[in-house]
């Protein structure tokens, strides 16, 4: 039987979620398998690996071909490293310790730059939340000096009617008095009994 480590999507539409699975070739892609060796996700950044590295180690050295996006996968993590390894070790090149610290020094390098990229991912969406904030305190400002400006605007208008009603008023009260005071000589008084 040819074995095969491939991907088996799991998810919602447009969310995929994956499984790392050892099937027969001869399987379907979401069909039977014969062992899961662990999941991974791609949405995130970077993306969620969780795989059981030992029983990958173990059916790679046993013959199991991988797809294209698990051999990637795979060598992500070391599996392949660790082959490698464990073949100079096999024929006598280094040593278990050799092979191991360099194991190690490749998993902290490849650790530091994973978390080389989600600080840079981080400072990258702090910078843009902080440019997003300044222009929208920059149009803030606009608007509330276009509302300063029209209430200016508006109190000076009604400031300005105010003033012509009190001068029209005044008018209409001088008018009023003028008349009435031409009439009052006019008016006779009578004897007081």
């Amino acid at each position: 039987m040819a074995t095969r480590i491939r991907l088996q999507r799991r998810g919602k539409k447009n969310q995929p979620f994956y499984h790392l699975v050892i099937a027969d070739g001869r399987a379907p892609r979401d069909g039977r398998f014969i062992e899961d060796l662990g999941t991974y996700n791609p949405l995130t950044n970077p993306a969620t690996l969780n795989i059981n590295f030992d029983r990958a180690l173990y059916w790679l050295e046993n013959g199991a071909t991988p797809s294209d996006t698990a051999r990637a996968i795979l060598k992500r993590e070391g599996v392949y490293l660790m082959k490698h390894l464990r073949g100079g070790i096999a024929k006598g090149a280094i040593s278990e310790a050799q092979a191991e610290s360099k194991f190690n020094q490749w998993k902290e390098e490849k650790a530091s730059k994973l978390n080389n990229v989600v600080r840079q991912d981080a400072e990258a969406a702090r910078n843009l939340r902080k440019e997003r904030l300044a222009a929208e305190t920059k149009v803030k400002e606009a608007m509330s000096a276009k509302i300063a400006a029209r209430n200016a605007e508006i109190a000076a208008e009604a400031a300005k009617k105010a003033e012509e009603e009190a001068a029209a008023a005044a008018a209409e009260a001088a008018v009023e008095e003028a008349p009435a005071a031409e009439e009052a000589p006019a008016v006779e008084e009578a004897p007081e009994a």
